[in-house]
């Protein structure tokens, strides 16, 4: 008997310490969205709403989300480095997501929450373009928050009228065709040898163990001036803008938002709430819609901790097979594939 009173205090234990520990982070959250001028996807559904089947705040997951019974704008986060795949942007969920809001007649607008120091060229591309898509049949705004550079401000190129946070770094307009060091004087110095066989004397240009000739510069300068080439366009475009204005600013510098708005990269420096009263003003005669999240959260589970603790390993055996310190591969092998829109400070 005492065995079994002493198992159900310890049961209630738990529960306690795991329902306070949800209500930190769920306080922790609030706090740090209200900090940043966000706002909760909760605080402006009328009464009558709630009493809807289906009425959540949505968090998306591999692309798979529940979406609301009732009018809404989606807020859609793209943060961190855009790429294929990683811990905060994904972007086969991204695609899915846009293409499932466009679908969805509840969802009247999407007000992209940028930040983002950037990314790949064919990513950030392709997002521009399906959002292009998205914004045939419903509005799109953009909300750059900390930073919307490079990559990240080219996504922000797709909406129709784009407000910064003040303390935003936006810009960074320029391209980064590839990164290469070439070590064979040092090698040479130290005698270490290394050889890598291939055919064609351009096949692996930029690698470590060989000089990087002037061809090889020339060639991924044109593709780096190619790439250069359609942001320039995509912003012009966008920000209707002469194309000599734009190169001019196109240096990949950052600005802020104060100048990003002299320059007319974008439309006003405000808060989160601001840019949806100008949703609400613009869009809809003043009225408020509730807001829901879209944001990209892989899941954790027992394959994920798994197959992560596989790539180390592999990489710890690549690192090992290849006979370079872990710090210099590091320097050496980008990671991020190249040509990227990225800011790099």
């Amino acid at each position: 008997m005492k065995k079994n009173k002493g198992l159900a205090a310890f049961i209630i234990v738990v529960v306690i310490a795991v329902g306070v520990s949800v209500f930190q982070i769920v306080r922790s959250r609030t706090a740090a969205e209200s900090e940043a001028g966000g706002k909760s996807s909760q605080t402006s559904v009328p009464q009558v709403f709630k009493d809807f089947p289906g009425f959540s705040s949505v968090l998306g997951s591999k692309g798979k989300n529940a979406s609301p019974n009732y009018p809404y704008i989606a807020r859609l986060y793209i943060t961190g480095t855009i790429q294929e795949a990683g811990d905060s942007y994904n972007q086969e969920w991204l695609l899915d997501t846009i293409e499932q809001l466009q679908d969805d007649k509840n969802n009247l607008a999407i007000a992209l929450y940028i930040d983002s120091p950037g990314g790949t060229v064919y990513e950030a591309d392709e997002a521009y373009l399906r959002l292009l898509k998205y914004a045939e049949f419903k509005p799109v705004y953009a909300y750059f928050a900390s930073m919307a550079a490079s990559g990240g401000y080219y996504i922000g190129c797709s909406s129709k009228y784009i407000m910064a946070n003040r303390n935003c770094w936006t810009g960074s307009i320029g391209v980064i065709a590839g990164q290469f060091i070439d070590l064979t004087g040092l090698m040479e110095k130290y005698g270490v040898k290394s050889k890598t066989v291939h055919s064609g004397r351009n096949k692996i240009m930029g690698h470590y163990d060989e000089p990087f000739s002037k061809e090889q510069q020339d060639i991924m300068q044109a593709i780096c001036d190619e790439c250069y080439g359609q942001f320039t366009d995509i912003v012009a475009k966008s920000r209707k803008l002469p194309i000599e204005q734009v190169r001019k600013l196109a240096d990949g510098r950052v600005y802020t938002a104060k100048q990003a708005k002299a320059n007319k990269l974008i439309d006003a420096v405000g808060s989160w709430d601001e840019l949806l009263d100008t949703i609400a003003a613009t869009e809809f005669d003043d009225v408020y819609y509730d807001v829901v999240d879209y944001s990209y959260e892989p899941e954790k589970g027992l394959y994920y901790y798994l197959t992560g603790a596989a790539d180390r390993l592999g990489r710890l055996k690549a690192e090992n097979a290849g006979g370079l310190p872990e710090a210099v591969r590091k320097v050496i092998e980008p990671d991020i594939e190249y040509p990227a829109y990225l800011y790099r400070k």
